[in-house]
């Protein structure tokens, strides 16, 4: 079966680096396939890309030697099994804020006797290979969103549910949770929440990941952080666009800053 070299990185403490997708474009999918991330995510949450679009984004990732990785709706069985079928390599469970929740999510990423997904490999075994079946619980990635306070509360429990490879930690959520206005950067009780998530994750071997940009991402490194959201499509347009604007409208010369976030 093909590695998931991401996870390979992360279980030697390496650091990676990945990109947000939320347009549904499969060529805009394959052009950052061929940019050199680690990984690259589908956002099937608030992105908006539907099933039959996110299956080309797939298609297009695989040209390209990054990782393939989807966040889902919702933590569902269904939906987690028909991207893992369609050969995503891992899967963001956004909410994940209890140990039942966190079951559930290894659950429908692992075969049986771990878990409970069905087997139906349509397009992985073309991706993946043939021995898909026998490799596929090692190989894909079962992520789940540490990003509300309550799941803060629960955090210890919810990271001893076995099968967990990474947590992703969404700021903006888990800022308003803690009486914060929503960012990816804010001080107080996020960044002890931050820091406290990264501190946890180290001592069980799991893989702590960050939603953010390029301007955090040394920040979030120097914290322990193995999975950093560097890039955003949606951020590059609107960043590249309004640097332009500005070059020729006010006289602002230099390059499109590439690190702000929408």
């Amino acid at each position: 079966m093909r590695e998931n070299a991401t996870k390979t990185k992360w279980r030697r403490g390496e650091v990676t680096y990945g990109a947000w997708l939320s347009i549904p474009s499969a060529f805009s999918a394959e052009t950052i396939a061929h940019a050199g991330f680690d990984w690259v995510c589908i956002d099937m949450q608030h992105g908006v890309i539907d099933y039959q679009v996110a299956v080309t984004m797939l298609l297009a990732l695989g040209t390209g030697d990054c990782t393939p990785i989807v966040r889902v709706p919702w933590n569902e069985p269904g939906i987690i099994g028909k991207m893992l079928d369609a050969g995503a390599m891992g899967i963001i469970v956004p909410m994940v804020n209890s140990v039942e929740e966190a079951h559930a999510a290894v659950a429908a990423c692992r075969y049986a006797p771990v878990g409970a997904r069905s087997y139906g490999p349509t397009r992985a075994t073309l991706y993946a290979g043939d021995d898909y079946f026998s490799h596929a619980n090692e190989q894909v990635a079962c992520i789940p969103m540490i990003e509300t306070k309550r799941a803060l509360d629960g955090l210890d429990a919810i990271l001893d549910v076995p099968g967990i490879d990474a947590v992703y930690v969404g700021p903006s959520d888990m800022s308003i949770t803690l009486g914060l206005p929503p960012g990816m950067d804010n001080g107080g009780a996020f960044e002890e929440a931050r820091l406290r998530i990264a501190a946890a994750c180290s001592k069980r071997g799991i893989a702590p990941g960050i939603h953010g940009h390029a301007a955090l991402a040394a920040k979030h490194a120097a914290a322990g952080y193995q999975m950093i959201t560097i890039h955003s499509d949606i951020a590059a347009i609107a960043s590249g666009a309004a640097a332009d604007l500005a070059l020729v409208r006010g006289g602002v010369a230099g390059p499109a800053d590439k690190t702000a976030y929408p």
